[in-house]
């Protein structure tokens, strides 16, 4: 018997594979039935242990349900004054860590963001973006029926000052704090320095109808099943010690890494995240969640159980985020639940494993208008890829993990290197 550095019992190393396998199929019926012997090994099914977890997800499912049905939000509001100012109420920090999700009132305030709206005009315009762009370069966007919605700008002043802004760095702080960052004798994470992941902007204009996002998880795909560092990631799912899955705990997974993808994110974030540049009503095409962060031990049992075709993961396949229906996941997705209304200079977070979805909308009553900034924490997976993030920011490129669109190449009004504060110079790498 081996022993990982947290006394899971392992019999001998699960199957793995550091690339996609040229073979499939034949790798995910090997490695589901590796992982039913490794759980059997605990002295109980793979049923037994997913009885108990849909047991207790049901728990919180019907409560999710109820909040709903008061007319209660069940996405967790603070107020910015009280993350600055050190005073978010211990129940209502409780009740973001529960959920996995938050929208943080007043980030950035109203008429900034209004202003940096239009400066984000003001840059497409003035560099002839409309006349150039071809729509969407990849897949991920491709569902979303508005031309267009999603712009492939990442260096424009106002998301940049976003990215560096000491509010912006207080939030993801409070975020991150969050998380268990010191555990297996390692410090996996610096929670008060982020990498500046560069990220999208979101224009959908009064009147859209949009198809929306259908109900997914951005993590991975079959590598969380079929890589090393996503195994250890998910240890205690995958050795039958079911109850000690915490999807707060960082171990590994600054060492996990996808296989190369359209859909793959190459650093490790904290929450996914967005800035609001426009007021958004609560039934206007706006973000959905899943918000129970341990709905992912759910994802990665259920195509072990025997109803799942042997050489299938419930609709999971490389190159394509990883989808939630109602075939496989009827109880999760009775809990997907939208924000309340948002006004501009809002933030809306939510945990990297979180289920979501963008809601479908006919004729959308106003803007719809998005800067996406996550929290990314410094660690060693981040800090290689802010070396690349640096060059594209130095160029006016796309990065890495997009298409190679380069449209802000030689646009006027970039955002320069003297502009940078220290946030900035140190999110990017160059300086400690």
């Amino acid at each position: 018997m081996t022993t990982t550095a947290d006394s899971t019992q392992q019999s001998q190393p699960l199957p793995h594979w550091e690339t996609k396998p040229t073979d499939v199929s034949g790798a995910i019926r090997e490695i589901k039935g590796a992982l039913r012997a490794r759980i059997a090994e605990s002295g109980r099914t793979v049923e037994e242990h997913f009885a108990d977890l849909e047991a207790r997800i049901s728990a919180k499912v019907e409560n999710i349900r109820a909040e709903r049905e008061a007319g209660e939000e069940v996405w967790p509001v603070i107020d910015f004054a009280d993350i600055a100012n050190g005073t978010v109420p211990e129940e209502l920090a409780a009740k973001v860590k529960e959920r996995g999700c938050a929208v943080v009132r007043g980030t950035f305030p109203h008429e900034q963001a209004l202003d940096w709206d239009q400066q984000i005009v003001d840059y497409t315009t003035r560099n002839r973006f409309f006349e150039t762009y071809t729509g969407p370069a990849d897949d991920f966007f491709a569902s979303v029926d508005s031309v267009p919605e999603i712009y492939p700008i990442y260096w424009s002043v106002p998301q940049m000052e976003a990215r560096q802004s000491p509010r912006m760095a207080a939030v993801q702080g409070f975020l991150n704090g969050m998380w268990k960052h010191d555990s297996q004798g390692q410090q996996w994470f610096d929670p008060e320095r982020d990498s500046m992941y560069p990220d999208r902007i979101r224009r959908r204009p009064p009147g859209t109808d949009s198809a929306g996002l259908g109900t997914h998880l951005d993590t991975g795909s079959i590598d969380l099943f079929m890589t090393q560092g996503y195994q250890q990631v998910f240890r205690h799912l995958f050795s039958g010690d079911v109850e000690s899955y915490d999807p707060w705990d960082a171990a590994y997974r600054t060492d996990a890494v996808n296989y190369p993808a359209s859909t793959m994110c190459s650093a490790f974030r904290t929450f996914q995240g967005w800035t609001a540049l426009s007021d958004m009503g609560h039934d206007q095409g706006v973000l959905h969640t899943v918000p129970i962060p341990e709905a992912m031990a759910y994802l990665m049992l259920r195509p072990l159980l025997d109803d799942v075709p042997e050489d299938e993961l419930c609709g999971v396949a490389h190159n394509q985020t990883f989808p939630i229906t109602w075939k496989w996941h009827p109880l999760l997705m009775e809990a997907v639940s939208g924000i309340p209304d948002v006004r501009a200079g809002d933030t809306v977070w939510w945990h990297c494993d979180l289920i979501h979805s963008v809601a479908e909308v006919e004729d959308q009553v106003g803007w719809g208008n998005v800067m996406y900034i996550p929290a990314a924490p410094w660690c060693p997976r981040n800090e290689a890829y802010a070396a690349s993030v640096r060059e594209a920011f130095l160029s006016g490129s796309s990065p890495a993990d997009f298409p190679e669109e380069h449209y802000e190449r030689e646009w006027e009004g970039r955002f320069q290197p003297e502009q940078l504060n220290t946030i900035g110079r140190r999110g990017l790498g160059m300086e400690d």
